[in-house]
């Protein structure tokens, strides 16, 4: 199971954990990402109102979300809460694990080609690039995107050479999506096939740049829609402005209107090559 370099969590953490025992007081809960270290959440800590039963909202070996308040590493001791965890963080911090649990399942996958254990693996490897990154997994993105040369220096170069096709294969990229919409016009005969050419060149010229991706859509006059995808949201904002300047530019000297509607963004994930 994913774990973190540190030997303790640190006060205001979020932290996945399995429900060990449960008393009338309170539940003790096994830290996984904290090999041997266990919390104890106080039934005052369970929930937001009055809680008379602890196992209406607990039960034993469920994995949890809690928040860690407090630490001391002297006396071993930590206290967590759930009531202090809303929906939002729990999602990022579940999102977070199961990255964790990727880049472990990646990392193993090279271990074995150099003949070691994780442990070694976790020592050479998941230390310096959590140290480094804050998480493992994006050191990965980061590698799957901008090369292996991004980890040189952080670990030897035979974990170099054993990662690469691994990272190649398997390892996900984030991309940005912009969604926006524009309304054209052009009040003559042969307006459509004007409007129709400054979308091609617009889209033809963007294109032409590395890992952007734009497509044009028809969604009934006057309006059309551009799809941007682009490694993060700031590049793809530039292609926007970049494109919605070269539609008006055209648009304008033909004597029509172009009309930048709306816009938005999501996040997909964009497979590398060999999987």
């Amino acid at each position: 199971m994913p774990r973190k370099a540190r030997e303790y969590p640190e006060e205001g953490e979020f932290v996945v954990a399995t429900v060990k025992n449960i008393h009338p007081y309170g539940a003790f809960l096994k830290l996984d990402e904290y090999p041997g270290k266990e919390g104890f959440m106080h039934i005052s800590e369970v929930a937001p109102t009055w809680v008379k039963n602890i196992r209406d909202f607990v039960k034993e070996g469920q994995k949890i979300v809690a928040k860690v308040i407090r630490v001391d590493p002297s006396k071993g001791h930590i206290d967590l809460s759930l009531k202090r965890v809303n929906q939002q963080q729990r999602k990022a911090k579940l999102q977070e694990y199961k990255r964790a649990q990727k880049a472990e399942n990646l990392l193993k996958m090279a271990a074995e080609k150099l003949g070691k254990d994780f442990e070694t693996a976790w020592r050479e490897v998941w230390v310096p690039l959590e140290e480094e990154y804050g998480e493992v997994y994006a050191a990965f993105e980061d590698a799957a995107q901008n090369g292996m040369d991004v980890l040189k220096g952080l670990i030897s170069d035979d974990w170099l050479r054993a990662l690469e096709p691994v990272i190649t294969s398997y390892v996900e990229i984030p991309r940005v999506t912009i969604d926006a919409e524009f309304e054209i016009t052009v009040p003559k005969p042969n307006g459509i096939e004007i409007i129709k050419e400054a979308l091609i060149r617009a889209r033809d010229r963007a294109n032409r740049e590395k890992e952007i991706e734009v497509k044009f859509s028809y969604q009934g006059a006057p309006r059309y829609r551009i799809d941007i995808t682009a490694p993060d949201y700031y590049k793809a904002e530039e292609i926007l402005e970049s494109i919605a300047e070269e539609i008006l530019r055209v648009i304008k000297e033909a004597g029509g209107e172009a009309t930048l509607l709306r816009k938005e963004k999501r996040i997909k994930k964009v497979k590398r090559k060999g999987e």
